[in-house]
């Protein structure tokens, strides 16, 4: 169970409470360093999944914990970009995604006590969103004026898309099990 791609998965987890910590540093380099935390958990985010593969280290305990730890740092990002602009166009973004993770997250829960996990596996298109999502968090922790934060925004807006999108594609898959014989 205690290998280096599971050490990672719960790395990523013990970072959340020092990357809120370093949120909140009332110094301005504080939103740099939390910022940094953000890319190093997404960083051992994908390590971990490609040492796993690489050195077929996949354990059942690394596959419940890997979504898991991603969900639990992009959800407090999320929640602290969404408090710190207080603004519509960037917290409706951020409750579509929220909430589309959870209800995916139901959705392959369900699809595996069906036997059919396989039909809502993370798809490529799920894979450029968490790209998008991932840089446009980063982006926006930072305090980026101008060009640069228009363009965290551009990224925001591609990753809810890429998100909603992502999410009709998963429903569509398991749609067959959700009629009534």
């Amino acid at each position: 169970m205690w290998n280096i791609p599971n050490i990672l998965t719960v790395f990523r987890i013990v970072l959340i409470p020092f990357f809120v910590l370093f949120f909140y540093f009332p110094v301005a380099w504080g939103a740099y360093l939390a910022a940094g935390v953000f890319a190093l958990a997404a960083a051992t985010d994908w390590l971990d999944g490609y040492l796993a593969r690489r050195w077929q280290q996949s354990t059942p305990f690394g596959a419940f914990l890997d979504p898991v730890a991603d969900k639990l740092m992009v959800a407090t990002a999320l929640g602290l970009i969404v408090e710190h602009y207080n603004v519509f166009w960037i917290t409706l973004p951020a409750i579509v995604m929220v909430c589309r993770e959870i209800l995916i997250s139901a959705l392959r829960e369900w699809m595996a006590e069906l036997g059919k996990r396989a039909a809502v596996k993370v798809s490529n298109l799920g894979k450029y969103k968490t790209f998008a999502q991932m840089g446009a968090i980063f982006g926006l922790l930072m305090p980026l004026t101008g060009m640069p934060f228009w363009f965290s925004i551009g990224l925001f807006y591609i990753a809810v898309v890429l998100t909603f999108w992502s999410m009709l594609i998963y429903l569509k898959a398991a749609w067959p099990e959700f009629k009534v014989n």
